[in-house]
């Protein structure tokens, strides 16, 4: 039985856990049986705090039933190291994220995690490792609240090529971080990349958003 899922619209988060959360007084609680994503989405967006949890028999089971009820747009990944340790960000609508992008029809996932970061970033993958973890957020595209599962793989990186950001897809910067100063990245990241950053190690501690 899977334990807990997070759904995040903007930069709050919505738990689906079955278990309360260990500082439940931090969240509030939203009712499992009338879960209604449509209308849950513009009620979180307008409440003051960050923190909201659902609490369910399996978490697993009912988030595929969420994803069954709503439109699913599905994209791919990666975290990308170079020989020296680094890990590879871009600067997009003035936060540090991971390059990503929608997968396309009939493509495979991982095929697709390479060829956006290539993409996003002008440098050529040189090893496709194992899978991180899916991230899931929802937000509004025509008019309609869709749900978006990220696929987030590993990858190698060998060679001193310049980096060169994908302009047409507002990225600004793209750039090499150590592992000490990735803490720069979380003070401006979204919710999802810090889960991203957590499964790798790359952060001891999650930011209050997120702690349970």
């Amino acid at each position: 039985m899977a334990q807990k899922y997070r759904i995040y619209i903007n930069e709050k988060v919505i738990l689906l856990t079955v278990k309360s959360p260990k500082i439940a007084k931090h969240y509030q609680k939203i009712d499992a049986e009338h879960f209604d994503l449509k209308i849950v989405y513009h009620w979180v967006d307008k409440q003051p705090g960050n923190l909201f949890y659902v609490l369910c028999d399996d978490a697993k089971a009912f988030l595929k039933k969420v994803i069954k009820k709503n439109t699913l747009i599905e994209a791919a990944g990666g975290l990308v190291t170079n020989q020296d340790g680094e890990h590879l960000f871009i600067y997009r609508n003035d936060k540090w994220d991971l390059p990503k992008g929608k997968i396309e029809k009939k493509e495979k996932t991982k095929i697709a995690a390479v060829r956006e970061v290539e993409e996003e970033c002008g440098i050529k993958v040189s090893k496709l490792e194992e899978k991180i973890c899916k991230t899931y957020h929802t937000y509004i595209y025509k008019g309609e609240v869709v749900l978006k599962k990220i696929h987030w793989y590993k990858m190698a990186y060998k060679g001193k090529a310049k980096l060169v950001p994908q302009l047409e897809e507002g990225i600004t910067d793209v750039r090499w971080f150590k592992k000490d100063e990735v803490s720069t990245i979380v003070k401006n990241t979204f919710p999802s990349i810090i889960d991203v950053l957590e499964k790798e190690e790359l952060i001891t501690s999650r930011e209050a958003l997120l702690s349970e």
